[in-house]
């Protein structure tokens, strides 16, 4: 006699049930792991938006009483300003301009308070005309200045205290002018590639370098193209072409310094440290000017992940779970036996 058969076929469902589970839990981990790995991997920083190089032009007029004439004159911020300037006296006058917005020199001080205060502070243009003679001033005025007012001077003794100076008042921003740089004590640029771009030749860009660290450092600019300087070359290399940016970065902290300059072309500029040992250790960079610059490389990875991995995730492991629980519930019954046979 026969027993009555208990064990049936094992259904397809109950069979794949596990590695459906499974290939749900891999998923909630695959996919944000995917995400990290396909993410954005950022470009160069854009240092500026070119602009045409654009020129205002002023007449001042020197005279004797001793006054500038006319005593106030505007221009745009970010542009470059001629100051046509023409002597209508018997004595020689100077223009000097201020080289800080919104200084006010004393007119009590003497002479020789005045040549002071130009040898520390330096001075945007400092231009001797002689009597009954012309000069021009060329001042490139960056765009953060924006109404802002540069002084300006007659350093010829006491005419200053006499009344002979004036104002520029800068009254626009130049369109498109964003940069930054910064300089730190561990002998690099921070970032070490910056990029432009224009669709006129020549352009001004204005780089704004702060410093990170205590040291102090430049940022020298190369006007050539496609030129890779080292250490030992760029010595001789400076002499023979003089760099078209040459900032010095005060040291401490927090000082900050504006790089002004013409590019003339598209291409590759390389930039660096002229302090002693600076550029031997490492302190370059390259500016893209109209061509794309590399690819940095891709961050590594955190654990901030963009909203909408994490709701998938949850929601395929939700899924998961259930599954699994539904897949140990039908476990627990066994199929029941289609019929049994007996033999008398």
């Amino acid at each position: 006699m026969n027993e009555p058969s208990t064990i049936g076929r094992v259904r397809p469902l109950r069979r794949a049930a596990p590695w459906f589970v499974a290939g749900l839990l891999l998923a909630t981990i695959g996919l944000p792991a995917a995400a990290g790995a396909f993410g954005h991997v950022p470009g160069a920083p854009e240092v500026g938006h070119a602009r045409p190089m654009t020129m205002t032009n002023v007449t001042l007029n020197m005279t004797d009483t001793p006054r500038f004439a006319p005593q106030f004159v505007s221009a745009p911020a970010g542009t470059t300003a001629r100051f046509h300037l023409v002597n209508q006296g018997a004595f020689p006058h100077t223009f000097t301009l201020l080289a800080q917005p919104g200084v006010r020199l004393n007119s009590s001080w003497t002479p020789g308070e005045i040549d002071h205060y130009f040898a520390v502070n330096g001075s945007l243009a400092n231009v001797s005309v002689a009597a009954g003679s012309q000069a021009n001033a060329t001042v490139a005025f960056n765009a953060s200045t924006a109404f802002d007012s540069f002084e300006f001077v007659s350093m010829t003794p006491y005419q200053f205290q006499a009344g002979m100076f004036g104002l520029v008042n800068l009254t626009t921003t130049a369109p498109g002018l964003t940069g930054s740089e910064n300089t730190t004590d561990s002998y690099a640029f921070v970032p070490a590639i910056l990029s432009a771009s224009s669709a006129h030749y020549p352009f001004n860009l204005d780089v704004l370098v702060t410093n990170l660290g205590d040291l102090s450092h430049t940022f020298t600019l190369v006007g050539q193209t496609n030129v890779t300087l080292t250490p030992a070359s760029y010595p001789a290399y400076l002499l023979q072409n003089p760099p078209i940016a040459n900032a010095n970065v005060p040291g401490g902290p927090g000082s900050t310094v504006w790089a002004n300059f013409t590019v003339p072309g598209p291409g590759i500029y390389q930039y660096f440290c002229t302090v002693s040992g600076h550029f031997q250790n490492g302190m370059t960079g390259f500016l893209y000017v109209g061509v794309p610059p590399p690819p940095l490389p891709a961050p590594p990875s955190t654990a901030i992940i963009e909203g909408w991995v994490l709701i998938g995730s949850g929601v395929l492991l939700g899924i998961g779970v259930l599954a699994a629980a539904a897949s140990a519930y039908i476990g627990r019954f066994p199929p029941q036996a289609r019929g049994s046979s007996e033999h008398h």
